[in-house]
């Protein structure tokens, strides 16, 4: 994991925290991780609680870890708690992000589902879901947009967006395990020619 970055929080912030992820969880269409260029806005840019290296880092590292990919955020909470003081907050900041993140889209989502699935033959139903499928598709695009565009420039890391544009159209045209493509990539990595 990345070095600390100290910074001080008071409750306020700890409550602001929370709130922010709950606002984020019923705008999380398509999963917890099209929030996140929210999520890197508000962290790192605007209140300076976690660095872009340690917003990458949880990112890549939840995502390369078996389990849901919601993960990450549970990161996101850890790194801000131990920025602000150790193993204690970062359990707090665990726990703002994630109840934040869960409970209101876990409940609409239970609630919605119950209702979608009673209404499922309805016209508004269908075109609902067929009209959510772009906005989907263009929040994962802007997701990985601010994943790659977070290193040096495409002038400079070109190796890295040509390895994200062809594991791209390797997802989109084979049956290809992307374990597979994370491992081609972590090797590349480590051999330094991405």
């Amino acid at each position: 994991m990345s070095s600390l970055h100290s910074i001080a929080m008071q409750g306020q912030d700890w409550l602001a925290l929370w709130w922010h992820f709950t606002s984020l969880s019923l705008l999380a269409v398509g999963g917890a991780i099209t929030a996140a260029p929210d999520m890197h806005r508000f962290l790192v840019e605007q209140q300076h609680w976690l660095t872009n290296e340690q917003f990458n880092t949880s990112i890549a590292i939840a995502q390369a870890a078996p389990g849901p990919n919601i993960l990450f955020i549970a990161l996101l909470g850890w790194n801000v708690g131990l920025n602000a003081g150790g193993y204690g907050a970062a359990l707090l900041g665990m726990a703002c992000t994630m109840l934040g993140i869960l409970v209101p889209s876990t409940t609409l989502m239970w609630l919605s589902t119950r209702w979608g699935h009673r209404n499922r033959e309805l016209r508004a139903v269908r075109a609902f879901k067929q009209g959510m499928a772009p906005i989907v598709i263009a929040l994962m695009l802007a997701t990985g947009w601010l994943l790659s565009s977070a290193q040096h420039g495409p002038e400079r890391d070109w190796p890295l967006w040509l390895l994200t544009g062809l594991s791209a159209l390797v997802v989109w045209r084979t049956k290809v395990h992307i374990l597979w493509l994370l491992a081609i990539g972590a090797a590349l990595g480590a051999a330094g020619w991405v």
